[in-house]
């Protein structure tokens, strides 16, 4: 047992105010003399052979380190998606949370914040162009709609020249800028706006390829070939950042045959959000095709070997679950229920449109 004191129990008080942020939290234990060397030791037992540097007993050093730290304010801290420094405070989250040797229990890394779908908002700013109209075309709407919002317009903006623009040396498109541009927008602008762009439902081919092109799949989605997916999760799990975004959809859009709505968290606007964090990342899913609602990363399996299963099991979070299917039938429908209504955001309220 850990003995805590009375600076530290004010330290604890001030995380527990602040959200439980991981900065914050990492700041309170770096100054603190009982915590600060038991992370320093943590951070050596997870970063790669840093164990070694241990010396003899570098299993029961990592242990101790570990269940002291459960005692603390880092036990239980998460990040904001989008926030400042997000990598910094995912890197402190992860501190405790990626060392299997200490069988930890996976929890997920973002913070959730209640916010409510805007629905009588955004039927107000397109009501005017359907009057008249004998039918609703949702994905035109929801361009319109982004077009008079100042940050979506400008967020999109960004993204689409990023995405296009040929780089001088090679003709080619930057992904990585093109990349950091869509995770710009879909963290920033709100989702009233972007899961109108990305779900809108779609009853014909030239809408379903307009909508497959959101986010300019020939730059931040296709290649020339498709690598193993066993590969990009293996890239993505070097980035604290996209392991995150993982982790959380893994979370949020876990399948359940038990539950009514066919999601275990049973949230289905957290499954969306989740979905869209992954887009500009080196596992970004999008349409298939033209032809279905399909969704799934640039990434084979073809040649996956003995992991052909956890390369499976992997593909078919995006390809075979009954969660993430469901998200997407009830946004089509417009039949999310209040309590599905609720998924992490960093952004202010949103302005009126002008």
């Amino acid at each position: 047992m850990v003995c805590i004191g009375r600076v530290y129990l004010t330290s604890l008080l001030e995380v527990i105010l602040a959200g439980r942020d991981c900065l914050v939290a990492g700041d309170s234990c770096s100054s603190d003399e009982t915590c600060s060397p038991r992370l320093r030791t943590l951070r050596q037992c997870v970063a790669g052979n840093g164990s070694m540097k241990l010396g003899p007993g570098a299993r029961s050093q990592c242990a101790n380190a570990v269940s002291a730290l459960l005692s603390s304010p880092l036990h239980g801290c998460q990040c904001k998606r989008g926030m400042k420094k997000e990598k910094n405070c995912l890197s402190i989250y992860w501190s405790l949370h990626q060392s299997i040797i200490h069988g930890l229990c996976m929890s997920y890394p973002y913070e959730t914040v209640q916010r409510d779908y805007d629905y009588v908002r955004l039927a107000s700013i397109t009501a005017d162009s359907d009057v008249g109209m004998t039918t609703v075309n949702r994905c035109l709407d929801a361009a319109k709609a982004c077009n008079v919002d100042d940050l979506c317009q400008k967020l999109r903006t960004e993204y689409v020249s990023a995405c296009i623009k040929p780089t001088a040396k090679s003709g080619l498109c930057n992904r990585p800028k093109c990349n950091k541009a869509l995770r710009r927008f879909f963290d920033r602008v709100p989702a009233d706006y972007t899961h109108e762009l990305l779900f809108c439902p779609c009853t014909d081919t030239a809408c379903a390829e307009r909508r497959r092109q959101t986010i300019v799949p020939s730059c931040s989605y296709e290649s020339v070939e498709k690598p193993n997916c066993i590969t990009q999760m293996r890239i993505c799990n070097a980035d604290y950042v996209c392991r995150s975004r993982l982790a959380q959809f893994q979370y949020d859009c876990e399948p359940s045959k038990t539950s009514a709505n066919g999601c275990k968290q049973g949230n289905f606007g957290a499954c969306l959000l989740a979905y869209t964090g992954l887009i500009g990342s080196t596992i970004t899913p999008n349409y298939v095709d033209n032809s279905t609602s399909s969704v799934a990363p640039w990434c084979s399996c073809s040649a996956s070997g003995s992991r052909r299963e956890e390369c499976d099991n992997f593909l078919g979070y995006f390809t075979d679950n009954i969660c993430l299917s469901e998200c997407h039938s009830a946004h089509n429908k417009g039949t999310l229920p209040d309590s599905h209504l609720h998924f992490t955001l960093t952004h202010q309220p949103f302005r009126n449109a002008s």
